[in-house]
């Protein structure tokens, strides 16, 4: 994992999403939609944030549960919720 130390990634930016990957600092680039069946409804969705180094991980941890639903860009997932004007 990423460390201050290790300066293996990019120091986020103040305002910056942020990798949700244990420890990773990094900018999110990845949103990766997530439901439990178990304790949401279909359309409910959770999201994590993943840097391009965590996404596969994090995927594959949501995967193997049944929860991940999509995984898109943080810019996309951002234009899906704006207002359309």
């Amino acid at each position: 994992m990423n460390s201050p130390e290790s300066g293996s990634a990019a120091a986020p930016s103040p305002t910056a999403p942020v990798c949700s990957a244990k420890g990773c600092r990094a900018d999110a680039v990845w949103v990766l939609a997530w439901n439990n069946p178990k304790l949401h409804t279909p359309d409910r969705r959770k999201t994590w944030l993943a840097c391009d180094e965590h996404r596969e991980h994090l995927s594959q941890f949501l995967g193997v549960r049944g929860f991940l639903k999509d995984v898109v860009t943080l810019a996309e997932w951002e234009s899906r919720d704006a207002p359309s004007s």
